[in-house]
């Protein structure tokens, strides 16, 4: 416990630092909110005098620990109405959006003359959940860490600059609409800190709602998974799906994670009055600070020294995903939401 903690603690405090400038400096902009402020001191910050490894345990914990204990937190103040409020209309835009997005993915990447393992590893970041994603079905496809670290990096690029673009868009749009504005930001953003980050920028109402969309596109990476398991991708010049390999990666390990359990447990002992009204708003005070904290520690991990090392092809591969994605909500928003 000694070492972790002394591990942890300088990346853990320079986020807490961050966000606590941030949301001051916030208190006199507050129609852009401490979010975009967090997210822009991690970035400048830790590509300048916070550049230190002393300070990547910590950062690292931040944004991934951080953000599940605030994801199931906020479960303590949403009901189950809430959620099943989204009803098989929006269950199917997401089922959409996501395969279009694997889909769209896949085939710019062989375009472009990446490879099967990394442009699947490319489509999945962007239709599931990011780096998680990319981690639960790296094994799946056995792809190697190369493509793993590349498509890691390119991805939370890709929605970092998404985070910004969407709630300009959702608001030219949709006049952010909570409904539209919650499907396009929950529906296409890659990581949950990034949903989060994008969605405080327009309000409260569209964060939560827009978590809920995100959280369901987490569930279907059991499905994601179980679709790669079938896929050749042992040689880049044999169909897909041809039989002669599909199928023997062996046992498919995915699961629904942890976070999204405990989220869903905390929204039915909210919703059977469980957990009292004050518990309840307490947690919510505490998960939106840990979400700011998290997000300072998303912009110190985005490094321009990672970004100039990829180059203009794979950039220029993640952008085009990412715009993709923006046309098919567009259009699957209107179909299946109105």
């Amino acid at each position: 416990m000694k070492q972790f903690v002394t591990k942890h603690t300088p990346g853990f405090l320079v986020c807490l630092v961050l966000a606590l400038i941030a949301q001051g400096i916030a208190k006199f902009f507050p129609s852009i909110g401490a979010a975009l402020f967090a997210i822009g001191l991690g970035i400048l910050c830790g590509n300048t005098f916070l550049n230190k490894s002393c300070f990547d345990a910590g950062t690292k914990f931040s944004e991934r620990n951080l953000l599940e204990y605030s994801i199931v937190l906020t479960g303590a103040s949403l009901l189950l109405s809430d959620i099943l409020a989204l009803g098989l209309r929006g269950l199917g835009f997401i089922a959409c959006q996501m395969a279009l997005t694997v889909m769209v993915a896949y085939l710019i990447g062989r375009k472009m003359g990446f490879g099967k393992k990394f442009s699947l590893l490319m489509g999945a970041g962007n239709a599931v959940c990011g780096s998680s994603a990319i981690a639960t079905v790296s094994p799946v496809v056995k792809a190697d860490s190369k493509d793993k670290g590349i498509s890691i990096t390119i991805v939370n690029v890709t929605g970092t600059i998404l985070m910004v673009v969407l709630p300009i868009l959702t608001g030219v749009v949709y006049q952010h609409e909570v409904m539209h504005t919650s499907a396009m930001i929950g529906g296409t953003l890659q990581s949950i800190g990034q949903v989060i980050a994008s969605a405080q920028l327009v309000g409260g109402e569209v964060v939560e709602t827009a978590t809920i969309f995100k959280i369901i596109r987490i569930v279907f990476i059991v499905l994601v998974a179980l679709v790669y398991s079938r896929m050749n991708v042992e040689k880049d010049d044999t169909p897909l799906f041809s039989k002669s390999q599909a199928g023997e990666h062996g046992a498919v390990k995915a699961g629904v994670p942890w976070f999204i359990i405990g989220f869903f447990i905390m929204a039915i002992l909210h919703s059977v009055g469980v957990i009292p009204p004050v518990v309840s708003h307490a947690a919510k005070l505490v998960s939106q600070q840990f979400e700011i904290i998290a997000l300072a520690a998303i912009g110190m991990r985005v490094k321009f020294r990672d970004l100039a090392a990829e180059g203009p092809r794979a950039m220029l591969y993640g952008v085009g995903v990412g715009a993709c994605q923006i046309v098919f909500a567009l259009v699957l928003i209107r179909v299946f939401i109105g």
